[in-house]
């Protein structure tokens, strides 16, 4: 396995590739069951990350946003869409992981 991750993804990906490689393919099976673009998959991914709290998935969701081309402002949109069901600290929360996030 390259060394494409940073962090404990890729540690894990280095010490078990076929744990990895499991994963991997349940990865893509999820995302080719349906009609939803790339871009549209990345999004609800970012926003699935926002819903659990996740900081980690949210900076990884927001970077992979950025190298696909997703304009800043639909990623930030993301976030403000989680005012209602999650609330205004949740959003605030993810709104300021997406901004660690560098272009």
């Amino acid at each position: 396995m390259t060394r494409s991750m940073p962090g404990a993804a890729g540690d894990l990906a280095d010490e078990h590739p076929d744990i990895w490689k499991a994963y991997s393919a349940l990865g893509k099976a999820t995302a080719d069951c349906g009609p939803l673009t790339d871009r549209e998959k990345r999004l609800v991914k970012l926003a699935l990350a926002i819903g659990v709290g996740s900081e980690g998935a949210v900076h990884s969701h927001t970077r992979r946003a950025k190298v696909d081309g997703i304009e800043v402002a639909a990623i930030i949109q993301v976030a403000m869409l989680a005012i209602g069901p999650l609330g205004l600290p949740r959003a605030v929360a993810a709104k300021t992981w997406i901004e660690d996030i560098d272009d």
